[in-house]
């Protein structure tokens, strides 16, 4: 059997194969809260070993685009629970992605009495889509005070535990794409002089405070991290020292043993490709689950597995738009092209419609 398909355990929780669905923004949580459609299109695709949901806001200060789900509520805790419900009896497992958006977000966006909050007040470039009046100027965020930081890692915590009750085996904590997290990571994001900025040591202060904390409500088995060394999207650009900080990460997540880490590579899809030094790196330096993503088909997946690259592979727009993708490489079936029209709209279209096998 290809390595691909075959059992493996991610900590000491058992997969029924090594493919990963990578977690995908869909826009399809009305009012923040999971619903029927998401349970259906997250049980379509339990043929995955493990399951990474959609950028999940551990707060109303995160849910900077529309239509994304939070875990901060009991309603969006409920309505998780029926996305578990449905899934796990189909075999796959699921990790929820606790993406805070931080300053990548605009008001029209965040409901009543949310802030837009970031390590510093600099603006991200670029612009954000609201339902409400279109494309707008990123605006500039507010720095966080020291008790908004504090407050920001209980918000984790308490989604971690929540996370928990709805029945999920774990959580990634999304620290890559220019979220929060990743924000007070990189230099151009975090210009402060208190001990959250600076030296690598202090900026990747925060990412490893909320690592400790989610780790101590929930334990290490359960808690995976989301990284993107050379990754510029949302206003990230590289700089000299990212190898090295990185490298930096790995040693200090290691330390944690956290149960995964997630490399994501753009390069696919345009973005700066991520260097194999750097990959390389941290499958020596980290010594638990690594999982790769970025481009790939079943053949480079396999390559890489048995190259010992990594544990898992994940992927997005395959699985996106081939519910069954599993059964179609394991049998060379053709696949569906992804609507990427229909990629962040609301409704089922491009979303639960796309035909499987037979």
């Amino acid at each position: 059997m290809l390595l691909l398909f075959s059992e493996t355990v991610l900590g000491s929780l058992p997969l029924q194969n090594r493919l990963v669905m990578a977690p995908l923004t869909r826009n399809r949580a009305t009012d923040n809260i999971p619903n029927a459609l998401m349970v259906e299109y997250y049980s379509q695709r339990a043929c995955a070993g493990l399951i990474i949901t959609e950028g999940t806001s551990p707060s109303p200060n995160g849910l900077g685009y529309p239509r994304i789900p939070g875990i901060f509520s009991p309603a969006q805790t409920e309505g998780w629970k029926h996305i578990t419900d449905a899934v796990h009896p189909q075999g796959a497992k699921l990790f929820m992605q606790l993406m805070h958006t931080g300053r990548i977000g605009h008001p029209l966006n965040l409901p009543a009495g949310a802030r837009l909050l970031a390590p510093s007040a600099v603006a991200a470039a670029g612009e954000m889509y609201t339902d409400a009046e279109g494309l707008q100027p990123h605006p500039v965020p507010q720095a966080m005070s020291e008790a908004d930081i504090q407050a920001a890692i209980a918000e984790y915590v308490q989604a971690a535990k929540n996370a928990i009750a709805a029945g999920m085996d774990g959580i990634e904590l999304h620290s890559a794409n220019g979220y929060l997290l990743e924000q007070f990571i990189r230099p151009n994001s975090n210009l402060r002089t208190d001990r959250y900025g600076g030296a690598i040591e202090n900026r990747a202060r925060f990412v490893l405070e909320v690592a400790d904390a989610v780790i101590a409500a929930i334990g290490k088995d359960k808690v995976g991290i989301r990284l993107s060394p050379f990754g510029v999207f949302n206003d990230m650009p590289l700089y000299d020292a990212m190898e090295a900080e990185y490298t930096y990460l790995a040693q200090q997540l290691n330390a944690r043993e956290l149960v995964y880490i997630h490399l994501v590579d753009h390069s696919p899809m345009g973005a700066p490709p991520v260097p194999d030094s750097i990959k390389a790196t941290f499958r020596t330096t980290f010594k638990r689950t690594l999982i790769l993503s970025g481009g790939y088909d079943a053949a480079r997946a396999e390559r890489d597995l048995a190259a010992d690259k990594c544990d898992l592979i994940a992927v997005g727009r395959p699985i996106l738009a081939n519910p069954d993708l599993v059964a179609r490489w394991q049998t060379g079936a053709a696949e569906n092209a992804p609507d990427m029209a229909t990629f962040y709209t609301p409704g089922a279209k491009g979303y639960i419609d796309y035909p499987t096998l037979g």
